[in-house]
This record gives structure tokens, C-alpha cells and sequence, in this order.
């Protein structure tokens, strides 16, 4: 039977249950694709079943544990009954990734207050609400581990003022979290910050965003954009008992660019298989083929031309 490939030991999870909001498109859902191959019974919750229950299918056939939930993080309520609702069906709840999340492009100056506040209602409210519910649901007396997903926000986030504020803010609650939740029988709480990954999110951006995002988000020391798995990974790394003296950290995963943007040869630098020496990581069973699975019929062509690129050089790395 096919599964997911990762290169960490089979079984590492088995017998853990482990929640990631937002499961069921994107980094969400190859996150859960990891786990579930790694043992773990992986609950994915999201607004919409319809795309959660296809991944619940896509698990199942590759041999996985699947479970799925409905939430809207914004709502405290609901969080608090979903971490309930896990526990009596699944008996307990190991990890919590927090990736469910979203934005608009944006520049600041035409930036409505209700805008804003939507954005950090949804991103930093939602993470904490989802958060607490974990600790005074269950990980408050038996222990737990948190990673939640964030952006890249050191150089600040133009066209997108309101995620990076509200980015910058869970960072910032993670360390704290951390401080004061590990003499709570451990908990560790942890941060990801993807740079730009190739992943179904794209579809969510109009041409002119897409544009902008190929012209030179590319250009970092890796030379390359991510993948879905290389998120994926560094989240299984910080949920794994290999970062357990691990907690209140940001790890960036975005090829260096947070460190330099621009090829120091020049940004006239051609976007090519050639362009990096460092081997992207895929997972899927189908390695880059399976990155079709990003296509989608209301994508602005350039994503799907930037996806066709983008396999080709994957391939010439596997």
C-alpha cells in the first residue's frame, strides 16, 4: 500500500491523538497526512466538512487514523466544546497544531479598522481560544505539546499590516505560554513560520498577488520556494520527543529569506532547477505528481503555471 513518506521513524505517534485545525487543504492537510502515517489518530477540524471529510478518505486509504470535527476558532465557545468532544471520544489529546488561520492582501493605507480587526480576530484570538481550551481541557493535568503556525514577520509584512500584527502577537504569546505552562507537567509551546510554500493557499490571491509573490519571494538563500512538507517536518520535529527540551521558540522555515531577501548575483537571477543546491523535501506518495492535488479550477492561472514550474524542479531534486 502507498503512504505518506516521512523521514522520521514509523510509529513515532502510535497511540497519541493529535489536533490540527484548518486539516483539510494546504500545509493543514499535509500536516495531518505526516502524523497520521507516523501512528497518531489525527483530528482535523475546520468551518467547512466538505474538504475535511475528503482528507478523512485520503488518510483512510493510505492506512491512516482520521477523525474529523467542525470549529470556528474565533468562537471560545466552540473551542472549548471541540477539545471536550475529543477527549471523551479519543481519551485524550497528546499535541495541538494550530494552523487554521487566514488573510487579505492589503496595503495599510487602505486598510479598513473592521478589516483589521477581523484578521486579528481570527489569527490571534482564534490561536489563544484554541489554546486555552487545550489547557483547561486537558492538557493543564495530563501535559501537552502546541505548535502553532504563524508567518514570517521580522522584516514586517507588506500588503498584510493586520496578519503580521497578529502573527507577531502569537510569537509573542507562545513564549509566554511556554514560561508559564511548562511546570504544567511539561507542556511545550511552539512556533512556525513558513516563508513562501508552493501549497492549494495560493488559490486564495488574485493574479496580481501571485505575480508578485513569483517576482521575488523566491529569492533567498535557498533559491528556491517551500514545500508543504518541509512545514509538515518541522512540525513533526517539534511535536516529537527529539525537541523535548524545545519550548517558547519561532522556527523560521522559509529557505533563509528572513535573513536576506534578494540573490546577492543580481535579482535578474533566473528561477531554475539550478538555482539551488538544497534538495526539496515532498512526502506524498506520488513525490512532485502529487502536487496536482494544489490545481484548482478558481486559481488565477499564473498559480497553476507557477505549480507546473515548480514540479519540474522538485523532480530534478527527488
Amino acid at each position: 500500500m502507498a503512504t505518506y513518506w516521512s523521514i522520521f521513524k514509523k510509529d513515532l505517534f502510535k497511540g497519541e491523538v493529535i489536533l490540527v485545525t484548518g486539516g483539510g487543504t494546504g500545509i493543514g492537510r499535509c500536516i495531518a497526512h505526516e502524523l497520521a502515517s507516523l501512528g497518531a489518530t489525527v483530528v482535523i477540524a475546520a468551518r467547512k466538512m466538505d474538504p475535511l471529510k475528503a482528507v478523512q478518505e485520503e488518510i483512510k486509504n493510505l492506512g491512516g487514523i482520521c477523525d474529523t470535527m467542525q470549529i470556528n476558532i474565533r468562537d471560545a465557545a466552540m473551542a472549548t466544546k471541540l477539545i471536550q468532544d475529543i477527549v471523551k471520544k479519543h481519551g485524550k489529546l497528546s499535541c495541538l497544531v494550530n494552523n487554521a488561520g487566514g488573510q487579505f492582501m492589503s496595503p495599510a493605507s487602505m486598510l479598513s479598522a473592521n478589516g483589521f480587526a477581523t484578521v486579528v480576530d481570527l489569527n490571534l484570538n482564534g490561536t489563544f481560544n484554541m489554546c486555552k481550551a487545550a489547557f483547561d481541557g486537558y492538557m493543564g493535568e495530563h501535559g501537552g505539546r502546541i505548535v502553532n503556525i504563524v508567518a514570517g514577520t521580522r522584516n514586517g509584512i507588506p500588503r498584510a499590516m493586520h496578519t503580521g500584527a497578529a502573527r507577531a502577537g502569537i510569537i509573542n504569546m507562545t513564549k509566554t505560554l511556554a514560561v508559564e505552562w511548562g511546570p504544567y507537567n511539561g507542556i511545550r509551546v511552539n512556533c512556525i513560520s513558513p516563508g513562501l510554500i508552493v501549497s492549494s493557499g495560493m488559490k486564495n490571491y488574485d493574479s496580481s498577488v501571485v505575480d508578485w509573490f513569483v517576482k521575488g519571494h523566491w529569492m533567498n538563500p535557498a533559491s528556491r520556494f517551500g514545500t508543504e512538507s518541509e512545514i509538515a517536518a518541522a512540525v513533526t520535529f517539534l511535536l516529537s520527543p527529539a525537541a523535548s527540551y524545545i519550548t517558547g521558540i519561532n522556527l523560521e522555515v522559509d529557505g533563509g529569506s528572513s535573513l536576506r531577501r534578494g540573490n546577492p548575483e543580481g535579482d535578474d537571477v533566473a528561477y531554475n532547477s539550478e538555482g539551488s543546491l538544497q534538495p526539496a523535501y515532498v512526502g506524498w506518495p506520488e513525490g512532485a505528481d502529487n502536487m496536482h492535488s494544489i490545481k484548482h479550477v478558481d486559481a488565477p492561472p499564473k498559480v497553476n503555471q507557477l505549480l507546473d514550474k515548480y514540479k519540474k524542479i522538485v523532480r530534478s531534486k527527488l
